[in-house]
């Protein structure tokens, strides 16, 4: 079997192969919602059989966009008519009871994190989804369960807000500063993006662990997504760095619904 799976969020959309539990090959692209459902394909066709010897012959696929979704679903239609599809949503096993008020509120990203973290590194676990757009916090219980989160400003787009309404200011490489106490304009920044939004992580998770009654010390803490280097450097909280969780998670879901 070989299977693409497809994470994409409002900004980015990761995409993998895998070859049975194997994540074989992997790319990020752009989310652009004018792309149509042929040129998402043809984005596909110049990546993967570029770069991988088996033809996909199953599709797992989340998405929070719906536009883009819309253009997914009709190349899956077109081109993968054949192939066993998977896509989170109403009708999908994910084996992941959702205690929220409105579960069909929660992303369906989201419930791919809560089923990979749960089955890969146990419960409790507490999920930390950096990207540009947003930082999304999500907690699942020891047995499994979706309990629910906290969405904040991303790095990036604070980074930008920054640099749009500060006078002074101007955008600058996100990277750790030579201390917490900047020296020049560029380290200020810097220092502020990467201890505020590292305390940030630490601040929540310790929230959630308490909101919780859990044992810190049996708690997984999991960062996934394009998250920046620099400012998990300097999160005391993260247990593990696991970038392709989502993908993962696609797999498994795939698994649960064609296996």
């Amino acid at each position: 079997m070989s299977l693409l799976t497809m994470d994409i969020s409002n900004s980015h959309t990761a995409l993998g192969i895998f070859k049975d539990e194997e994540l074989t090959a992997h790319w990020t692209v752009q989310s652009d919602v004018r792309r149509t459902s042929d040129e998402w394909y043809l984005v596909l066709q110049g990546l993967v059989t570029r770069t991988t010897l088996a033809e996909v012959t199953a599709v797992s696929v989340c998405c929070t966009v719906p536009a883009i979704l819309l253009e997914i679903r009709e190349m899956i239609d077109r081109y993968y008519a054949k192939a066993p599809v998977s896509i989170v949503g109403p009708g999908v096993k994910t084996g992941v009871p959702i205690n929220t008020d409105n579960p069909r509120e929660v992303g369906a990203d989201r419930i791919v994190n809560a089923l990979a973290v749960s089955q890969v590194y146990g419960g409790p676990a507490i999920v930390v989804d950096m990207n540009g757009t947003a930082t999304i916090f999500d907690v699942v219980d020891e047995k499994g369960a979706y309990l629910g989160g906290a969405i904040a400003p991303g790095v990036e787009i604070s980074l930008e807000a920054l640099a749009r309404r500060g006078a002074q200011l101007r955008s600058v490489e996100l990277a750790s500063p030579r201390g917490v106490i900047g020296k020049n304009t560029v380290e200020a920044v810097q220092s502020g993006v990467v201890y505020g939004f590292a305390g940030q992580v630490d601040g929540i998770v310790h929230r959630m662990i308490e909101a919780m009654g859990a044992d810190p010390d049996h708690v997984s803490v999991v960062v996934t997504g394009d998250f920046p280097e620099a400012v998990v450097d300097h999160c005391q909280t993260i247990t593990a760095r696991d970038p392709f969780l989502t993908l993962t998670g696609l797999r498994l879901v795939h698994e649960k619904n064609h296996d």
